[in-house]
């Protein structure tokens, strides 16, 4: 079965056990200074022990007035080596990869929990639940200081072992920001056309490759298209975008599709998964990650049937801890949400966790232990 193949990433030795990734998720079980916290390793490494061939971090703030929640992995100080160099030596020790994903939260970066007005692309007015939120013009010194910030992050990821990174550039967060004709009406070199608005998750992506040894994977993930209130993608240019980051030296591309068997909102009668199209658009040996609505075995193997490399798990792969061992069953059929706490308590997520996953509708089950 291909999905427990191993796979060798084309630019790097980095050897993956399988196809089976754990996608990087919030979780708010770090502590407040941004260190690793129990709850967060203890998630983390039972995934790794249950045999997901590579384990995503969640989002991971590379300066303080990035963090987007409470509770946030970080990785903008050298006190948060030594957590994320105990992490990637334990996660090694199950013979899995260790990746950090890195971010800023742009406008979606609380001035409650960084004590700054929130800055992005461009100034806008950002609605969250019933607040309104006033989100100012990011200066050009601020867009040199938050490039030196993500590739210091990825030095230190570096320092600590972890096998490579992940530049955050979907869900609304900074880098989808200026990428996003919505949010970026700037009219200097990070903003306007297509390729100004693109160019500084291509500044970033050059930099860490021109500091890092080749063997250091440095991979982005993207949404495709438009999604819930994340505006202003067009799913040409990400195609296009796709192409442009492997030739800048990409190691791999993670697709958020939030429907792996979907064809894009923008080509609905094509009948062709969003996958189909971005692996068309590239040679057949760049690694292609693909998440959205993948549960079963059976789904997996078609996701990468379809073009993926690899499946990046989320809800499946919270609620249900030894997914890849069931998963060599061919006829594997998980369980679906509702999960009691019990239940969620028993695949290691902790209890802040878990407060977490009652925000998505169906998914803790209610009144029950």
């Amino acid at each position: 079965m291909k999905l427990f193949e191993s796979y060798q990433f084309t630019n790097t030795a980095k050897i993956s056990a399988n196809r089976i990734a754990l996608a990087p998720m919030t979780n708010g079980q770090s502590n407040n200074d941004g260190t690793l916290g129990e709850d967060e390793f203890n998630f983390l490494i039972r995934r790794a022990k249950e045999g997901f061939g590579i384990i995503f971090t969640c989002a991971t703030h590379v300066s303080k007035a990035g963090q987007g929640w409470p509770g946030e992995l970080g990785i903008w100080s050298d006190d948060h080596i030594q957590g994320l160099k105990r992490l990637a030596d334990s996660i090694h020790q199950y013979d899995s990869l260790a990746i950090v994903q890195l971010f800023h939260g742009g406008a979606r970066s609380p001035e409650s929990l960084t004590g700054a007005q929130p800055w992005s692309a461009s100034s806008h007015e950002m609605t969250i639940g019933r607040d309104k939120i006033n989100v100012r013009e990011g200066s050009p010194a601020e867009i040199e200081e938050v490039i030196d910030a993500f590739v210091t992050a990825a030095r230190r990821a570096y320092l600590a072992g972890m096998d490579g990174i992940e530049l955050h550039a979907a869900h609304g967060y900074l880098l989808h920001q200026f990428i996003s004709s919505a949010t970026n009406q700037r009219t200097d070199q990070y903003g306007g056309s297509f390729e100004n608005r693109i160019n500084l998750v291509r500044t970033i992506l050059k930099r860490i490759k021109q500091m890092l040894p080749p063997e250091f994977l440095v991979g982005i993930r993207i949404s495709p298209e438009d999604k819930y209130t994340f505006k202003g993608i067009d799913f040409d240019e990400s195609l296009r975008l796709a192409q442009i980051l492997k030739d800048d030296g990409a190691d791999f591309l993670d697709i958020s599709t939030w429907d792996s068997f979907a064809s894009p909102q923008k080509y609905p009668e094509s009948q062709k998964p969003v996958i189909s199209w971005f692996r068309a658009q590239l040679d057949d040996h760049f690694p292609l990650f693909v998440a959205g609505e993948i549960w079963s075995s059976a789904q997996a193997n078609q996701a990468l049937a379809l073009g993926a490399d690899f499946v990046s798990l989320g809800r499946v792969g919270i609620g249900i801890a030894d997914w890849p061992t069931k998963s060599k069953d061919i006829h594997y059929e998980p369980q679906s949400p509702p999960y009691s706490e019990s239940q969620l308590s028993a695949a290691s997520l902790g209890s802040s966790f878990i407060q977490y996953m009652k925000r998505w509708k169906g998914f803790v089950a209610e009144n029950t232990k």
